[in-house]
């Protein structure tokens, strides 16, 4: 049972566009870099293969990614090695923060609103505010729950505050952020794993391989989501927001499929040495709020 809802997230896996070379970052991200960051390509091999992802296709984006500064490689022998560079690492590392323990920001009522001028540097502001998760409810104005802390890009802004009763507020973040769309991929995301939780929880099992198969597919799923996702106040937001129910199925799924998925690790991933990558118990307070 088990085993087949996982075969029906994999079908959803091979439908949609490759996307070979995000699911490695997320494997060095969610399992790796808790080990030390160096692993030997074998390990990636087999684990790919576990997918159904031919060996030339990962080797392929292994040396793509590396080409991009992701990834360093290192030979020992005949045999290559890669961790994350500091670019993958540093992505990686604010990206955890909202995967493993977001915190949504306290609501005082009010948001501060951001006025940016036509400067030179209205581009970076601009990305660096939309990484914040600030919105844009129209050109040059952005807003965030109070409080927020600002990009040192944006620090040349005008800071004003802005508040309403509480259907002006969720009006405004309506408008300001693609609350719709973010809202629809929680809900795929639920279809999608609701099943593989439902055969867990009624004493359904997984072998290590597919466990680690499961835990990193979840991740890197609910990834592309909660990073889109401006984390806001409960009381701005729609009712039945589905990101809450994302998250419990989420943190629920990888704590049953951890210590299969870290088995898995434990015999397969190696460094340099040959010898076993070391665990880390911290990830086991990974969703624990």
């Amino acid at each position: 049972m088990s085993r087949a809802a996982l075969a029906q997230i994999l079908d959803h896996l091979r439908a949609e566009p490759s996307r070979t070379w995000s699911i490695i970052i997320t494997v060095y991200g969610d399992a790796i870099v808790p080990r030390g960051g160096t692993v030997w390509l074998g390990t990636l091999l087999a684990f790919f293969k576990a997918l159904d992802i031919s060996e030339g296709v990962v080797r392929t984006a292994m040396s793509r990614l590396a080409s991009d500064g992701w990834l360093e490689r290192h030979k020992v022998g005949r045999n290559s090695f890669y961790r994350l560079a500091e670019k993958g690492r540093e992505t990686f590392r604010e990206a955890a923060e909202h995967i493993y323990a977001p915190r949504t920001p306290r609501w005082n009522g009010r948001f501060d609103l951001l006025l940016l001028d036509a400067g030179a540097d209205r581009d970076a502001a601009r990305g660096a505010l939309e990484a914040a998760g600030f919105g844009a409810p129209a050109p040059g104005v952005w807003i965030a729950p109070s409080g927020a802390p600002l990009p040192a890009a944006a620090e040349g802004a005008l800071r004003l505050e802005a508040g309403g009763d509480g259907a002006t507020s969720r009006a405004l973040a309506a408008r300001s952020w693609p609350l719709d769309a973010t809202a629809e991929a929680y809900a795929r995301f639920l279809a999608a794993f609701e099943p593989l939780r439902a055969a867990l929880a009624t004493g359904g099992s997984l072998s290590d391989v597919d466990a680690m198969v499961a835990r990193v597919l979840l991740i890197h799923e609910y990834r592309r989501i909660v990073l889109r996702d401006p984390i806001l106040p409960a009381q701005v937001l729609p009712p039945d927001w589905p990101g809450a129910a994302a998250r419990a199925l989420c943190a629920d799924v990888y704590g049953r499929v951890l210590a299969p998925s870290e088995r898995w690790l434990d015999q397969n991933a190696v460094d340099a040495s040959g010898a076993p990558l070391p665990p880390d118990e911290k990830i086991f307070s990974r969703f624990k709020d």
